[in-house]
């Protein structure tokens, strides 16, 4: 029931249009573990099509070990970075919801509600 009741209270959406007509041939899935520090990647992982980035992995300050680009960026809310500059506009924001809490966040995020 709870979720029926937010999935009524989410506006409909499709895929932005520029991930729609990616045709994906080469993605590539960055982590937050902290292993690429160090490892002047950057340059490599900016040429993939498709850059996901999970939870709150930091990316300003670490461009020329992480790279700069985010195509999806996927966290539990809890997760989700605290700072604007972390969700580019051209990104797409995916929130992986499976606690209830988690559901409570959602319908508080979509009713400008405070937890």
């Amino acid at each position: 029931d709870k979720l029926k009741t937010l999935l009524e209270l989410l506006p409909e959406h499709d895929l932005p249009e520029d991930l729609k007509s990616k045709h994906c041939k080469r993605c590539v899935v960055v982590g937050s573990g902290g292993i690429l520090r160090g490892s002047e990647l950057g340059h490599l992982l900016n040429q993939f099509d498709i850059v996901i980035r999970l939870n709150d992995a930091p990316v300003q300050g670490y461009t020329d070990h992480v790279g700069n680009k985010t195509t999806i960026r996927m966290t539990y809310p809890e997760g989700a970075p605290l700072s604007e500059h972390e969700y580019p506009p051209a990104s797409l924001f995916v929130a992986v919801l499976f606690k209830s809490v988690d559901f409570n966040w959602l319908q508080a995020m979509v009713k400008n509600e405070t937890l």
